[in-house]
């Protein structure tokens, strides 16, 4: 299989997100905060650390895996 095979398969566009960082954002001392959207559904959210961005990337992940296997409602 072609290597460009390969990555397009690995890096769905339902993975994708787009992370915007607030000004005052200090990563290298774990201070961060901002918007998040993701681009297939639209959903958004702003986030003041870490956590809260990763649980929202897992909340919409895991919304499109029960989505794509016919879970949703379930």
């Amino acid at each position: 299989m072609p290597q460009d095979t390969i990555k397009s398969q690995t890096f769905l566009p339902q993975h994708a997100f787009v992370v915007q960082l607030h000004a005052d954002t200090q990563v290298e001392t774990g201070q961060i905060r901002g918007r998040v959207e993701h681009v297939v559904s639209r959903q958004a959210t702003t986030f003041e650390s870490l956590e809260a961005l990763l649980a929202f990337m897992a909340r919409v992940l895991r919304e499109v895996q029960e989505t794509s296997t016919g879970l949703e409602g379930l």
